[in-house]
C-alpha cells in the first residue's frame, strides 16, 4: 500500500487537538521540516539490532522517564538525576540477567498525552483538558488551554539540548561502571535499599579489579567507561512526527526522527486510523501500548501492518494490565505471537493499570501493585516458556512523593509533601531502585525454573 509521511491524513484520527489556526499550525511544520534530525537512522537501526537481541532472550530492556516532559520543569539536574537512576537500575538488572540491558528514556520528545476526556471540570467551571505542554498549558484558565503550534518548535528544541546533555553524560565519563558507588551518593536517605545497592557495587567492583588485572580496565575498554542511550516517547502528535520524518539517503527509509523508539498508545492503536497508518511506514523500531481490551486477533492484525516482513527488533509489546487483570489477561496475547510465529519483544509496563484516586483526590500508584504485576509478568512468561524481556516505567531521578509504597514506606498522607507530576504519578528515584531489585530478583527466580518448553 501507498505510504507517506502525509497519507495519516486521510485516516479517522483519535487524541488529536484542535487548532483554531491552521495556518499557523502548516507554518510551524514547514520550519520544522527544515530543522537537523534529532536522532539519526543509523542510530535507530543500531537501536533496532540491541531489540532483535531482545526478543531472542539475550538481553533485558530498561525503558524509563517523566509521564510528560514539562518547559518548567527542564533543569539539568533533573535529567542527570534520573540518567544517574537509570544507570543504577541497569546495574542490578545487568548483574541479575547476566546480560547486557538496553537503556531508552522517555524524554527528549516525551511531551504529549492521550486524556481520557475532552474536556475537564474544577468548581464547576468546564475547559479543554490539558494535554501535554507541547500543545497547551497545565494552567486552569480559558487562555492556556488553547493549542498553541508554536509549542512544537519549543518541544523541538528543548529535546536538541535534551539529547545532547544526554550524549555529554553516557560517552563523558559519568556512565563509568568505576562511578557505580558514587551513583548511589543520594541513597544514604533509605538505608534498606541503599545497602543492597551497595553490595552489589562491592561485588562488581572486586569483578572489575579483577578484569583490571587481567588488562580489561575502563580506560582500555570503551564498553565499560560508557554506555549507550536511546530515546523514545508516544508518537500521538503526528503534525510534530510528520515535520521530523526524512528519508535516509543510505536506505531510501523513512525515519521518524524525532525519536530512536516511537510507540502507539493504547487508546490510538486503531488498525485503520492516523496513528497505525503513520507508524507503519517509519523504519524505526516501534512498541505498542496492550491494555486489557486488546484481542489476540487484533493484535495479530496490527502486527501484519506494523510488521509485515517479521523483523526482529520491529515490534515491541508494552504490556499494561494492572497487576489483578496480567494473569489472566497475558497469556492468550503470548500464546497467539508463539503460535503464529511473531517475533516480538515483551515489555512489562506496571505503572498504568494500577493508578488508583486518594480521599484528598490525587492519583497515586499503590508500589505493592506494581511490584506484583511486574512479578506476575515473569511468572507469566516462565510458565510460557517465553522471554520477560523488558521493564517500561514512568519515573523520575527526584524523590518525589507520588507512588505510595516502597522501602521509604511513603503513605497517602505523605503525598502532599512532594507532589509534582501534572499528569501521572512517577516512581521517585528509591522506589524506581526497589523495582530494579524486584525485577532482578524476579529474573534470578526464573532461571532455574523449568519451563513449558523445556518440560515438552
Amino acid at each position: 500500500m501507498t505510504w507517506s509521511p502525509t497519507s495519516w491524513r486521510t485516516r479517522p484520527v483519535r487524541q488529536m487537538p484542535a487548532y483554531p489556526d491552521p495556518a499557523a499550525l502548516s507554518a510551524v511544520g514547514e520550519r520544522l521540516t527544515e530543522m537537523p534530525p534529532l536522532i539519526f537512522a543509523h542510530e535507530a537501526r543500531s537501536l533496532k539490532a540491541d531489540l532483535a537481541r531482545v526478543t531472542q532472550g539475550q538481553a533485558f530492556l530498561l525503558q524509563g522517564g517523566d509521564c510528560a516532559e514539562s518547559f518548567a520543569g527542564f533543569h539539568a539536574t533533573a535529567i542527570r538525576d534520573t540518567v544517574r537512576v537509570l544507570l543504577q537500575m541497569a546495574a542490578a538488572l545487568s548483574y541479575a540477567a547476566g546480560t547486557p540491558v538496553v537503556k531508552v528514556t522517555r524524554m527528549a520528545g516525551q511531551f504529549a498525552k492521550p486524556r481520557s476526556s475532552d474536556t475537564e471540570t474544577v468548581g464547576g467551571v468546564t475547559l479543554p483538558s490539558y494535554r501535554g505542554d507541547i500543545i497547551n498549558d497545565a494552567a486552569f484558565v480559558e487562555a492556556s488551554r488553547v493549542p498553541d503550534p508554536e509549542r512544537m518548535a519549543r518541544a523541538y528544541n528543548q529535546s536538541a539540548i535534551t539529547l545532547n546533555l544526554l550524549r555529554g553524560l553516557t560517552q563523558g565519563g559519568f556512565a563509568d561502571l568505576n562511578l557505580v558507588r558514587q551513583w548511589n551518593q543520594d541513597l544514604i536517605e533509605n538505608p534498606p535499599i541503599g545497602a543492597r545497592y551497595m553490595d552489589m557495587c562491592q561485588r562488581i567492583e572486586e569483578s572489575l579489579a579483577f578484569m583490571s588485572a587481567c588488562g580489561l580496565d575502563t580506560m582500555r575498554t570503551p564498553a565499560l567507561r560508557g554506555t549507550t542511550l536511546y530515546t523514545s516517547h508516544e508518537a500521538l502528535l503526528l503534525p510534530y512526527e510528520e515535520a521530523l520524518t526524512h528519508q535516509d539517503a543510505a536506505t531510501g527509509e523513512w525515519y521518524g526522527c524525532s525519536g530512536h523508539f516511537l510507540w502507539i498508545g493504547d487508546r490510538t492503536r486503531q488498525a485503520d486510523h492516523a496513528h497505525v497508518e503513520f507508524l507503519r511506514g517509519v523504519a524505526n523500531p516501534l512498541a505498542m501500548k496492550c491494555g486489557p481490551s486488546l484481542m489476540a486477533d487484533d493484535l495479530l492484525r496490527l502486527l501484519d501492518i506494523l510488521n509485515p516482513n517479521n523483523q526482529p527488533g520491529r515490534m515491541t509489546l508494552i504490556v499494561r494490565m494492572g497487576a489483578d487483570g496480567l494473569g489472566e489477561g497475558l497469556p492468550p496475547l503470548i500464546q497467539a505471537i508463539q503460535r503464529e510465529g511473531r517475533s516480538v519483544g515483551w515489555c512489562c509496563d506496571p505503572m498504568h493499570g494500577n493508578t488508583i484516586s486518594t480521599q484528598s483526590g490525587r492519583k497515586t500508584r499503590p508500589f505493592d501493585l506494581i511490584s506484583r504485576e511486574v512479578r506476575t509478568f515473569f511468572d507469566v512468561h516462565a510458565a510460557e516458556g517465553t522471554h520477560a524481556g523488558g521493564l517500561h516505567l514512568e519515573m523520575t531521578g527526584k524523590q518525589v512523593t507520588e507512588c505510595i509504597g516502597g522501602s521509604g514506606g511513603l503513605d497517602e498522607a505523605g503525598l502532599a509533601e512532594c507532589y509534582e507530576t501534572t499528569c501521572d504519578p512517577r516512581l521517585n528515584r528509591s522506589q524506581a531502585l526497589d523495582l530494579a531489585f524486584v525485577a532482578a530478583d524476579a529474573i534470578r527466580s526464573v532461571r532455574w525454573r523449568p519451563t513449558k518448553l523445556a518440560a515438552e
